[in-house]
Protein backbone atom coordinates (compact mmCIF):
# COMPACT_ATOMS: atom_id res chain seq x y z
CA UNK A 1 0.00 0.00 0.00
CA UNK A 2 1.42 3.30 -1.23
CA UNK A 3 1.00 6.72 0.30
CA UNK A 4 -1.74 7.77 -1.61
CA UNK A 5 -3.82 4.36 -0.92
CA UNK A 6 -3.24 4.78 2.47
CA UNK A 7 -4.40 8.26 2.83
CA UNK A 8 -7.57 7.22 0.60
CA UNK A 9 -8.42 4.56 3.95
CA UNK A 10 -7.83 7.29 6.68
CA UNK A 11 -10.28 9.37 4.92
CA UNK A 12 -12.40 6.40 3.96
CA UNK A 13 -12.60 5.74 8.11
CA UNK A 14 -13.11 9.40 9.03
CA UNK A 15 -15.98 9.43 7.22
CA UNK A 16 -17.42 5.83 7.47
CA UNK A 17 -16.03 4.52 11.03
CA UNK A 18 -17.50 5.25 14.32
CA UNK A 19 -15.12 7.31 16.68
CA UNK A 20 -16.96 5.70 19.66
CA UNK A 21 -14.25 3.08 19.68
CA UNK A 22 -10.52 3.67 20.82
CA UNK A 23 -8.92 3.41 17.41
CA UNK A 24 -8.45 7.11 17.31
CA UNK A 25 -6.51 8.14 20.52
CA UNK A 26 -3.81 7.72 17.65
CA UNK A 27 -3.49 10.62 15.58
CA UNK A 28 -3.70 9.72 12.56
CA UNK A 29 -4.86 6.37 13.30
CA UNK A 30 -2.38 3.29 12.91
CA UNK A 31 -2.77 0.87 10.03
CA UNK A 32 -0.85 -2.58 10.44
CA UNK A 33 -0.28 -5.10 7.77
CA UNK A 34 1.12 -8.06 8.99
CA UNK A 35 1.96 -10.09 12.59
CA UNK A 36 3.97 -12.57 13.88
CA UNK A 37 5.74 -13.28 17.23
CA UNK A 38 6.43 -10.10 19.72
CA UNK A 39 5.80 -7.98 16.45
CA UNK A 40 3.53 -6.15 14.29
CA UNK A 41 4.37 -5.00 10.95
CA UNK A 42 3.33 -1.86 8.76
CA UNK A 43 2.90 -1.78 5.29
CA UNK A 44 7.14 -0.94 4.71
CA UNK A 45 7.46 -4.11 6.58
CA UNK A 46 8.82 -1.98 9.69
CA UNK A 47 9.26 -4.34 12.54
CA UNK A 48 7.42 -3.01 15.88
CA UNK A 49 7.87 -4.63 19.27
CA UNK A 50 4.24 -5.24 20.33
CA UNK A 51 4.83 -4.46 24.99
CA UNK A 52 1.19 -4.71 25.26
CA UNK A 53 -0.10 -7.70 23.08
CA UNK A 54 -3.69 -6.74 22.45
CA UNK A 55 -4.21 -5.90 26.06
CA UNK A 56 -2.34 -9.09 27.13
CA UNK A 57 -5.28 -10.85 24.74
CA UNK A 58 -2.12 -12.61 22.73
CA UNK A 59 0.11 -14.13 25.44
CA UNK A 60 1.09 -16.97 23.31
CA UNK A 61 2.62 -14.81 20.24
CA UNK A 62 1.14 -13.62 17.02
CA UNK A 63 0.04 -16.36 14.88
CA UNK A 64 1.03 -19.38 17.31
CA UNK A 65 1.68 -21.87 14.73
CA UNK A 66 0.20 -24.61 17.14
CA UNK A 67 -2.93 -22.56 17.71
CA UNK A 68 -3.28 -21.46 14.22
CA UNK A 69 -3.12 -25.38 13.17
CA UNK A 70 -5.61 -26.19 15.63
CA UNK A 71 -7.96 -23.82 14.72
CA UNK A 72 -7.21 -24.72 10.56
CA UNK A 73 -8.77 -28.39 11.99
CA UNK A 74 -11.71 -26.53 13.97
CA UNK A 75 -12.46 -25.00 10.48
CA UNK A 76 -12.28 -27.96 8.08
CA UNK A 77 -14.52 -30.42 10.90
CA UNK A 78 -16.98 -28.32 12.91
CA UNK A 79 -16.58 -24.59 12.55
CA UNK A 80 -20.00 -23.38 13.67
CA UNK A 81 -22.17 -24.60 16.23
CA UNK A 82 -25.52 -22.73 17.73
CA UNK A 83 -24.75 -22.28 20.99
CA UNK A 84 -27.84 -24.64 21.96
CA UNK A 85 -26.07 -28.01 21.43
CA UNK A 86 -23.16 -29.16 22.64
CA UNK A 87 -19.56 -29.99 21.09
CA UNK A 88 -16.73 -32.20 22.59
CA UNK A 89 -14.17 -29.12 23.06
CA UNK A 90 -17.09 -27.23 24.88
CA UNK A 91 -16.97 -29.84 27.80
CA UNK A 92 -13.56 -31.23 28.05
CA UNK A 93 -12.74 -27.32 28.22
CA UNK A 94 -15.17 -27.04 31.23
CA UNK A 95 -13.62 -30.03 32.64
CA UNK A 96 -10.06 -28.65 32.37
CA UNK A 97 -10.86 -25.78 34.11
CA UNK A 98 -12.97 -27.59 36.39
CA UNK A 99 -10.40 -30.31 37.71
CA UNK A 100 -7.89 -27.47 37.95
CA UNK A 101 -9.91 -25.96 40.82
CA UNK A 102 -10.54 -28.96 42.44
CA UNK A 103 -7.18 -30.54 41.89
CA UNK A 104 -5.45 -27.19 43.43
CA UNK A 105 -7.64 -25.67 45.84
CA UNK A 106 -10.37 -28.37 46.45
CA UNK A 107 -13.71 -26.50 45.70
CA UNK A 108 -16.03 -27.64 43.31
CA UNK A 109 -17.80 -25.29 40.63
CA UNK A 110 -18.85 -24.93 36.99
CA UNK A 111 -18.32 -23.33 33.99
CA UNK A 112 -20.45 -21.06 32.14
CA UNK A 113 -18.92 -19.15 28.73
CA UNK A 114 -19.98 -16.33 26.90
CA UNK A 115 -17.93 -14.23 24.19
CA UNK A 116 -16.86 -10.67 25.27
CA UNK A 117 -14.96 -10.10 28.56
CA UNK A 118 -18.06 -7.39 29.63
CA UNK A 119 -20.60 -9.96 28.68
CA UNK A 120 -18.95 -12.40 30.83
CA UNK A 121 -19.08 -10.02 34.12
CA UNK A 122 -22.70 -9.30 33.08
CA UNK A 123 -23.57 -13.36 33.60
CA UNK A 124 -21.73 -12.59 36.81
CA UNK A 125 -23.82 -10.27 38.05
CA UNK A 126 -27.04 -12.19 37.15
CA UNK A 127 -25.44 -14.99 38.75
CA UNK A 128 -24.52 -12.90 42.31
CA UNK A 129 -28.06 -11.38 41.98
CA UNK A 130 -30.04 -14.39 41.39
CA UNK A 131 -28.10 -16.28 44.49
CA UNK A 132 -28.04 -13.18 46.59
CA UNK A 133 -31.02 -11.45 45.86
CA UNK A 134 -29.74 -8.15 45.91
CA UNK A 135 -28.11 -5.82 43.49
CA UNK A 136 -25.56 -3.47 44.89
CA UNK A 137 -21.90 -4.47 45.15
CA UNK A 138 -18.21 -2.92 46.05
CA UNK A 139 -15.65 -2.68 43.90
CA UNK A 140 -12.33 -0.75 43.63
CA UNK A 141 -11.76 2.61 42.72
CA UNK A 142 -9.10 2.48 39.55
CA UNK A 143 -11.22 -1.01 38.71
CA UNK A 144 -11.94 -1.64 35.26
CA UNK A 145 -14.69 -4.28 34.31
CA UNK A 146 -15.96 -3.46 30.40
CA UNK A 147 -18.49 -0.80 28.96
CA UNK A 148 -21.79 -2.90 28.70
CA UNK A 149 -24.40 -0.95 30.77
CA UNK A 150 -23.85 -3.42 33.99
CA UNK A 151 -20.10 -3.69 33.64
CA UNK A 152 -19.53 -0.09 33.62
CA UNK A 153 -22.10 -0.12 37.10
CA UNK A 154 -18.81 -1.82 38.69
CA UNK A 155 -15.85 0.36 36.48
CA UNK A 156 -15.26 3.31 38.44
CA UNK A 157 -14.26 5.62 35.84
CA UNK A 158 -16.89 8.35 35.33
CA UNK A 159 -16.37 9.07 32.16
CA UNK A 160 -17.79 5.70 30.84
CA UNK A 161 -20.77 6.43 32.74
CA UNK A 162 -21.31 10.72 31.94
CA UNK A 163 -23.56 10.35 28.73
CA UNK A 164 -25.77 7.41 29.88
CA UNK A 165 -27.93 8.46 32.30
CA UNK A 166 -28.07 7.49 36.08
CA UNK A 167 -27.26 4.25 37.41
CA UNK A 168 -29.15 3.45 40.10
CA UNK A 169 -26.80 -0.04 41.12
CA UNK A 170 -23.46 1.75 41.06
CA UNK A 171 -21.00 0.31 42.70
CA UNK A 172 -19.71 1.61 46.23
CA UNK A 173 -15.83 2.46 45.15
CA UNK A 174 -13.36 1.35 47.84
CA UNK A 175 -9.66 2.97 47.61
CA UNK A 176 -7.62 0.77 46.04
CA UNK A 177 -4.22 -0.04 48.52
CA UNK A 178 -1.88 1.88 45.39
CA UNK A 179 0.89 2.18 47.66
CA UNK A 180 3.07 4.61 45.11
CA UNK A 181 0.12 6.83 45.27
CA UNK A 182 -1.59 5.73 48.69
CA UNK A 183 -5.04 7.39 49.14
CA UNK A 184 -4.60 8.63 52.54
CA UNK A 185 -1.17 9.81 52.61
CA UNK A 186 0.59 7.21 53.96
CA UNK A 187 3.72 4.98 53.75
CA UNK A 188 3.37 1.17 53.95
CA UNK A 189 6.08 0.12 56.26
CA UNK A 190 4.44 2.12 59.03
CA UNK A 191 0.42 2.12 57.88
CA UNK A 192 -0.31 -1.01 59.40
CA UNK A 193 -3.21 -1.64 56.31
CA UNK A 194 -4.89 1.75 57.19
CA UNK A 195 -6.80 1.03 53.83
CA UNK A 196 -8.64 -2.46 55.24
CA UNK A 197 -9.29 -0.81 58.48
CA UNK A 198 -10.97 1.88 56.87
CA UNK A 199 -13.04 -0.70 54.99
CA UNK A 200 -13.90 -2.45 58.34
CA UNK A 201 -15.48 1.15 59.56
CA UNK A 202 -18.23 0.26 57.33
CA UNK A 203 -19.42 -2.16 59.36
CA UNK A 204 -18.84 -1.33 62.56
CA UNK A 205 -22.74 0.54 63.15
CA UNK A 206 -25.91 0.14 61.34
CA UNK A 207 -25.72 4.23 60.58
CA UNK A 208 -22.59 3.72 57.93
CA UNK A 209 -25.07 2.25 55.80
CA UNK A 210 -23.86 -0.51 54.79
CA UNK A 211 -24.72 -3.38 57.43
CA UNK A 212 -27.49 -4.33 59.84
CA UNK A 213 -26.18 -5.82 62.94
CA UNK A 214 -29.05 -6.95 64.39
CA UNK A 215 -29.61 -9.71 61.67
CA UNK A 216 -25.88 -9.40 60.73
CA UNK A 217 -26.79 -8.57 56.73
CA UNK A 218 -25.43 -6.41 54.70
CA UNK A 219 -27.35 -4.25 52.01
CA UNK A 220 -24.22 -5.39 49.04
CA UNK A 221 -24.02 -8.91 47.34
CA UNK A 222 -20.37 -8.92 46.12
CA UNK A 223 -17.24 -7.16 45.91
CA UNK A 224 -15.54 -7.23 42.46
CA UNK A 225 -12.45 -6.94 42.49
CA UNK A 226 -8.88 -7.27 39.73
CA UNK A 227 -6.01 -8.66 42.25
CA UNK A 228 -3.56 -6.37 39.87
CA UNK A 229 -5.94 -3.75 38.56
CA UNK A 230 -5.29 -3.60 34.61
CA UNK A 231 -6.46 -0.11 33.29
CA UNK A 232 -6.04 0.89 36.35
CA UNK A 233 -1.84 0.91 35.69
CA UNK A 234 -1.15 -2.94 36.51
CA UNK A 235 -1.16 -1.96 40.35
CA UNK A 236 -0.12 -4.38 42.40
CA UNK A 237 -1.32 -4.64 46.14
CA UNK A 238 0.99 -5.16 48.89
CA UNK A 239 1.61 -9.06 50.74
CA UNK A 240 -1.44 -9.76 53.09
CA UNK A 241 -4.23 -7.04 51.60
CA UNK A 242 -6.06 -9.72 49.61
CA UNK A 243 -6.64 -12.18 52.53
CA UNK A 244 -8.00 -9.71 55.10
CA UNK A 245 -10.08 -8.76 52.19
CA UNK A 246 -11.79 -12.13 51.94
CA UNK A 247 -11.84 -12.75 55.25
CA UNK A 248 -13.66 -9.52 55.71
CA UNK A 249 -16.34 -10.64 53.22
CA UNK A 250 -16.80 -14.25 54.00
CA UNK A 251 -17.72 -13.00 57.85
CA UNK A 252 -20.23 -11.21 56.16
CA UNK A 253 -21.49 -13.50 53.58
CA UNK A 254 -20.50 -11.05 51.24
CA UNK A 255 -19.37 -12.39 47.55
CA UNK A 256 -15.57 -12.35 46.05
CA UNK A 257 -15.71 -12.19 42.52
CA UNK A 258 -12.40 -12.14 40.85
CA UNK A 259 -12.13 -10.05 37.30
CA UNK A 260 -9.60 -12.25 35.63
CA UNK A 261 -9.96 -10.95 31.96
CA UNK A 262 -6.85 -8.90 31.67
CA UNK A 263 -4.13 -10.79 34.35
CA UNK A 264 -5.61 -14.57 33.34
CA UNK A 265 -4.08 -17.44 31.70
CA UNK A 266 -0.56 -16.96 33.06
CA UNK A 267 0.01 -13.01 32.52
CA UNK A 268 1.47 -13.06 36.15
CA UNK A 269 2.96 -16.35 36.11
CA UNK A 270 0.12 -18.65 37.37
CA UNK A 271 -2.87 -19.84 35.53
CA UNK A 272 -5.28 -16.88 37.35
CA UNK A 273 -3.51 -13.43 39.11
CA UNK A 274 -5.34 -14.39 42.52
CA UNK A 275 -3.58 -17.46 43.38
CA UNK A 276 -0.18 -15.75 44.05
CA UNK A 277 -2.72 -13.62 47.32
CA UNK A 278 -3.99 -16.83 49.48
CA UNK A 279 -7.30 -16.21 48.14
CA UNK A 280 -9.76 -18.21 46.48
CA UNK A 281 -12.89 -16.48 44.80
CA UNK A 282 -16.74 -17.46 44.81
CA UNK A 283 -17.03 -16.55 40.94
CA UNK A 284 -14.50 -15.58 38.83
CA UNK A 285 -14.67 -14.58 35.08
CA UNK A 286 -11.92 -15.16 32.22
CA UNK A 287 -11.29 -14.49 28.96
CA UNK A 288 -8.82 -12.70 26.33
CA UNK A 289 -5.83 -15.14 26.55
CA UNK A 290 -7.82 -18.21 27.43
CA UNK A 291 -7.93 -18.23 22.91
CA UNK A 292 -5.03 -16.26 22.67
CA UNK A 293 -7.01 -13.97 20.80
CA UNK A 294 -8.27 -15.95 18.12
CA UNK A 295 -11.89 -16.65 17.92
CA UNK A 296 -12.94 -15.08 21.26
CA UNK A 297 -14.62 -16.61 24.14
CA UNK A 298 -15.25 -16.22 27.72
CA UNK A 299 -16.65 -17.50 30.83
CA UNK A 300 -17.27 -17.89 34.37
CA UNK A 301 -16.16 -20.18 36.45
CA UNK A 302 -18.17 -20.25 39.83
CA UNK A 303 -18.57 -22.54 43.51
CA UNK A 304 -21.07 -25.17 42.71
CA UNK A 305 -23.65 -23.90 45.50
CA UNK A 306 -24.07 -20.77 42.98
CA UNK A 307 -24.03 -22.19 39.68
CA UNK A 308 -25.75 -26.17 40.25
CA UNK A 309 -28.90 -26.08 37.77
CA UNK A 310 -31.17 -26.21 40.89
CA UNK A 311 -29.87 -22.50 41.26
CA UNK A 312 -28.93 -21.51 37.70
CA UNK A 313 -31.45 -23.10 35.58
CA UNK A 314 -31.45 -23.27 31.55
CA UNK A 315 -32.13 -20.04 29.94
CA UNK A 316 -30.80 -18.03 33.07
CA UNK A 317 -28.50 -15.90 30.11
CA UNK A 318 -27.66 -16.56 26.62
CA UNK A 319 -25.59 -15.67 23.99
CA UNK A 320 -25.50 -16.31 20.22
CA UNK A 321 -22.03 -17.39 19.53
CA UNK A 322 -21.04 -18.48 23.42
CA UNK A 323 -18.73 -21.45 23.30
CA UNK A 324 -18.77 -21.65 19.84
CA UNK A 325 -15.97 -24.39 18.53
CA UNK A 326 -13.13 -22.56 17.04
CA UNK A 327 -12.75 -21.08 20.38
CA UNK A 328 -13.32 -23.44 22.26
CA UNK A 329 -10.75 -25.49 20.36
CA UNK A 330 -8.19 -23.12 20.71
CA UNK A 331 -8.87 -22.18 24.54
CA UNK A 332 -8.69 -26.08 25.21
CA UNK A 333 -5.34 -26.52 23.19
CA UNK A 334 -3.80 -22.79 25.28
CA UNK A 335 -4.54 -24.88 28.52
CA UNK A 336 -2.77 -28.13 26.98
CA UNK A 337 0.02 -26.36 25.82
CA UNK A 338 0.60 -24.57 29.61
CA UNK A 339 0.22 -28.32 31.17
CA UNK A 340 3.41 -29.91 29.02
CA UNK A 341 5.48 -27.48 30.01
CA UNK A 342 5.95 -25.97 33.15
CA UNK A 343 5.07 -22.51 32.74
CA UNK A 344 5.73 -20.78 36.25
CA UNK A 345 9.19 -21.12 36.39
CA UNK A 346 10.04 -19.64 32.75
CA UNK A 347 7.78 -16.69 33.40
CA UNK A 348 8.78 -15.43 36.66
CA UNK A 349 12.60 -15.88 35.40
CA UNK A 350 11.64 -13.79 32.58
CA UNK A 351 9.75 -11.24 34.05
CA UNK A 352 12.14 -11.06 36.50
CA UNK A 353 14.84 -10.42 34.00
CA UNK A 354 12.43 -7.30 32.40
CA UNK A 355 11.66 -5.84 35.74
CA UNK A 356 15.73 -6.11 36.49
CA UNK A 357 16.16 -4.14 33.07
CA UNK A 358 13.18 -1.60 33.98
CA UNK A 359 15.00 -0.69 36.95
CA UNK A 360 18.19 -0.22 35.36
CA UNK A 361 16.28 2.18 33.14
CA UNK A 362 14.11 4.18 36.15
CA UNK A 363 18.10 4.30 37.54
CA UNK A 364 18.85 6.61 34.20
CA UNK A 365 15.28 8.19 34.05
CA UNK A 366 14.21 11.28 36.98
CA UNK A 367 11.31 11.14 35.12
CA UNK A 368 10.70 7.01 35.94
CA UNK A 369 8.60 7.38 39.20
CA UNK A 370 8.49 3.43 39.98
CA UNK A 371 8.88 -0.14 38.30
CA UNK A 372 6.76 -2.92 39.18
CA UNK A 373 6.02 -6.13 38.36
CA UNK A 374 4.73 -9.61 38.85
CA UNK A 375 5.40 -11.96 36.30
CA UNK A 376 4.94 -10.05 32.66
CA UNK A 377 2.69 -7.77 34.09
CA UNK A 378 4.87 -4.78 34.27
CA UNK A 379 4.84 -0.99 34.93
CA UNK A 380 6.58 2.19 34.22
CA UNK A 381 4.93 5.03 35.74
CA UNK A 382 6.32 8.13 34.21
CA UNK A 383 6.33 11.30 36.07
CA UNK A 384 7.50 15.03 36.04
CA UNK A 385 11.19 15.64 36.69
CA UNK A 386 10.24 15.34 40.52
CA UNK A 387 9.74 11.23 40.13
CA UNK A 388 6.13 11.45 41.63
CA UNK A 389 3.90 14.45 40.09
CA UNK A 390 2.12 11.96 37.15
CA UNK A 391 2.81 13.09 33.73
CA UNK A 392 0.53 12.08 31.26
CA UNK A 393 1.78 14.20 28.57
CA UNK A 394 5.02 12.10 28.46
CA UNK A 395 3.17 9.22 28.84
CA UNK A 396 1.06 10.03 25.37
CA UNK A 397 4.00 11.64 23.42
CA UNK A 398 6.05 8.11 23.83
CA UNK A 399 3.14 5.97 23.12
CA UNK A 400 2.46 8.25 19.77
CA UNK A 401 6.35 8.03 18.97
CA UNK A 402 6.57 4.62 19.74
CA UNK A 403 4.45 4.38 15.99
CA UNK A 404 6.39 6.87 14.15
CA UNK A 405 7.97 3.34 13.38
CA UNK A 406 11.53 5.09 12.53
CA UNK A 407 13.79 4.78 16.04
CA UNK A 408 17.06 3.27 14.61
CA UNK A 409 18.74 0.21 16.48
CA UNK A 410 21.81 -1.20 14.88
CA UNK A 411 20.56 0.45 11.52
CA UNK A 412 17.27 -0.62 11.25
CA UNK A 413 14.40 1.18 11.62
CA UNK A 414 11.60 -0.07 14.39
CA UNK A 415 8.22 0.87 16.20
CA UNK A 416 7.45 0.48 20.01
CA UNK A 417 3.68 -1.00 20.55
CA UNK A 418 2.80 0.71 24.04
CA UNK A 419 -0.26 1.24 26.40
CA UNK A 420 -1.05 3.76 28.93
CA UNK A 421 -3.16 3.07 32.09
CA UNK A 422 -3.66 4.48 35.12
CA UNK A 423 -5.65 6.76 37.33
CA UNK A 424 -3.77 9.71 35.81
CA UNK A 425 -3.10 8.33 32.73
CA UNK A 426 0.79 8.47 33.15
CA UNK A 427 1.52 4.87 33.37
CA UNK A 428 3.13 2.34 30.83
CA UNK A 429 1.48 -1.20 31.22
CA UNK A 430 3.42 -3.96 29.61
CA UNK A 431 1.88 -7.29 28.89
CA UNK A 432 4.55 -8.71 26.45
CA UNK A 433 4.27 -12.25 24.94
CA UNK A 434 4.80 -14.56 27.31
CA UNK A 435 7.43 -15.89 25.23
CA UNK A 436 9.49 -12.56 24.54
CA UNK A 437 13.48 -13.68 24.21
CA UNK A 438 16.22 -11.74 26.48
CA UNK A 439 16.80 -10.19 23.58
CA UNK A 440 13.73 -8.92 22.83
CA UNK A 441 13.44 -7.54 25.98
CA UNK A 442 16.77 -5.64 25.55
CA UNK A 443 15.37 -4.67 22.17
CA UNK A 444 12.09 -2.94 24.07
CA UNK A 445 14.48 -1.17 26.50
CA UNK A 446 16.72 0.16 24.07
CA UNK A 447 13.45 1.33 22.27
CA UNK A 448 12.33 2.71 25.10
CA UNK A 449 15.43 4.72 26.22
CA UNK A 450 15.60 6.03 22.77
CA UNK A 451 12.14 7.42 22.71
CA UNK A 452 12.83 8.97 26.14
CA UNK A 453 15.84 10.68 24.53
CA UNK A 454 13.73 11.56 22.12
CA UNK A 455 11.18 13.66 23.46
CA UNK A 456 13.60 15.16 25.87
CA UNK A 457 12.70 13.98 29.33
CA UNK A 458 14.64 14.47 32.65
Amino acid sequence: MNKTELQALLDKDSRYCSYGDTVHYADPPKFFSRCDGSYLFDEDGTPYLDLQMWYSAVNFGYRNPRLIDVLKRQLDTLPQLASQYLHREKVELAEKICGYMERVHGVKGRVHFNVGGAQAVEDSLKLVRNATGKSLNFAFMGGYHGRTLGATAITSSYRYRRRYGHFSDRAHFVPFPYCFRCPYSLKPDSCGMYCHAEFEKLFDTEYNSFWDDKVGECEFSAFYIETIQGTGGYVIPPAGYMRKLAESLRRRNILLVADEIQMGVYRTGKLWSWEHFGIVPDIFVFGKAITNGLNPISGIWAREELISPERFPPGSTHSTFASNPLGTAVALEVLRMTEEHDFEPAIAARGAYFLRRLHELKSRWKVIGEVSGLGLALRIELCEADGFTPSRKLADRLFNEGLHGDIDVDGRRHGLVLDIGGYYKNVITLAPSLLISEQEIDLGIRLLEALLQRVGAS
